[in-house]
């Protein structure tokens, strides 16, 4: 090949094809040092927050701090206002009005439940000489992980006098933690033989909690003595967990993971990895055009019902107010909105690399992953988002400088998974999904890294000031 021939040909790849960035080059030594200042900042919030409650809590926390005061439903608001509100401690709104509060809102909608441990109505029982709790998982978790980990419970408890009491135990350092068993692999020749799937069945995901007996004697002596326990420090009785809100989630703390501390280990990314950005961006941009609203949403790992849900009539009564005040109709707001369902997705990993299609796969140090369209085999349960709006997104991306990937969940035929976007694109709310990759989504202790986080918060920050 002729020299000039060669010449020509590099031109054109370098006009033609797609070169993936290098977020380490782009961000620099400069732009590093705030990825980990930032990071630090997110490890002290998901410690903080292992349930919904606790993230709405923090939230609020953080809200209240740059200024941000609670919005009563029905009442106006003003352009350059901070509000937040609380949907019932297990969903939040953080939004500021814009300078152009009839041109749209820009909603950046997380979800702040993870999958877990749940305990049932009735939970506790004795059996040879142990007291456990009965559970019942939520959300989508491999029950064989949960085995053998220290885990802690959370929760709050309406006793009948109408106080809701708060229980937090194993997260302290003196505190005792809780386990559930597994079988010595010297008698697990039948388990082992078993599918992963059926390995470790529901009803046999109990929680150790003692076995120690009453000392007064009489039936359940063991059982007696954890209910004395429970009563003394939190005054309930067994009829209280009738009303009770109690769950059982890994008791490990947030780590920088690996050598060069570029991974934080942590319970729960999915999905408060992409809460906390959506957040902090919104509590960091001053004087938007277009009204800018963070949402943490409750119910996501099992469908988004329920009151606290984002299919929840809350969100629209919001709109409703924020129109009324802007003097336009909900249905002409909605309209000019976009959204950022901000949910995490799959990073690429080697060790299981035939469940991924490579080249459209997310990868770890790849930046903020946009995601045209999820759910499950033939894009059911997607919302697909336009070629329009992937581009509009894009090229805020590429004007602000963050580094972003597109990114699927894997090869077609393996399955899927969905995220809030439906439920808020039905509501003729233009949306696409954007978060952060997971190594190990859904494990009681998943991976992220540290520029992908910080990706993501710069890219939620690029379209709020954008808009």
């Amino acid at each position: 090949m002729a020299e000039n021939e060669k010449s020509k040909a590099e031109e054109l790849k370098e006009k033609l094809v797609y070169k993936k960035p290098d977020i380490f080059e782009k961000l620099g030594a400069e732009g590093m040092a705030k990825c980990s200042e930032y990071a630090a900042g997110y490890m002290k919030f998901i410690d903080a927050a292992k349930t919904e409650r606790e993230a709405v809590k923090y939230g609020i926390m953080l809200a209240k701090e740059r200024g941000f005061v609670e919005h009563k439903l029905g009442e106006k608001v003003a352009p350059g206002g901070k509000y937040y509100y609380n949907n019932r401690g297990k969903q939040l709104f953080v939004f500021t009005v814009g300078s152009e509060p009839e041109s749209g809102i820009i909603i950046s909608a997380a979800h702040v439940d993870s999958p877990r441990i749940d305990l049932k109505p009735m939970p506790l029982y004795e059996d040879s000489g142990f007291a456990f709790f009965k559970t019942h998982y939520y959300g989508g978790v491999k029950k064989y992980q949960w085995t053998a980990i220290p885990l802690a419970i959370h929760g709050v408890v309406s006793l009948p006098n109408g106080e809701t009491v708060e229980v937090t135990v194993g997260e302290d350092e003196g505190d005792p933690v809780f386990y559930i068993t597994d079988l010595l692999p010297h008698l697990a020749k039948d388990q082992m033989a078993r599918s992963l799937a059926d390995g470790i069945t529901g009803e046999g995901l109990n929680i150790l909690l003692g076995s120690q007996p009453c000392p007064y004697g009489g039936d359940e002596k063991i059982k007696l003595n954890i209910l004395s326990i429970l009563h003394e420090k939190y005054g309930m009785t067994e009829a209280d967990f009738r009303c009770a809100e109690l769950t059982v989630v890994p008791a490990l703390k947030a780590r920088d993971v690996g050598f060069d501390r570029s991974f934080i280990g942590a319970y729960g990314h999915d999905d408060r990895v992409c809460a906390y950005p959506a957040l902090t961006a919104v509590l960091d941009t001053e004087s938007p055009r277009r009204t800018i609203m963070a949402v943490f949403a409750d119910k996501e790992e099992i469908g988004s019902v329920g009151v606290s849900g984002m299919e929840s009539m809350i969100f629209d009564d919001l709109i409703e107010d924020l129109a009324v005040s802007a003097g336009v109709t909900s249905r002409e707001l909605r309209a000019e909105s976009i959204c950022l369902s901000a949910d995490v997705n799959a990073a690429f990993d080697p060790n299981y690399g035939e469940v991924y299609e490579r080249r459209n796969s997310a990868f770890a140090n790849g930046g903020v992953v946009l995601t045209k369209y999820t759910g499950s085999r033939g894009k059911s349960g997607s919302s697909d988002a336009s070629a329009e709006l992937v581009g509009k997104i894009a090229r805020i991306f590429d004007k602000a400088g963050v580094v972003w990937q597109i990114g699927e969940l894997g090869k077609v035929d393996q399955g899927g998974g969905g995220t809030v976007a439906g439920y808020i694109a039905n509501r003729n709310i233009e949306t696409v999904d954007l978060g952060v990759p997971v190594l190990s989504m859904h494990a009681p202790y998943e991976l992220i890294a540290k520029t992908d986080l910080y990706m993501t918060y710069l890219a939620f920050r690029a379209v709020n000031a954008e808009g």
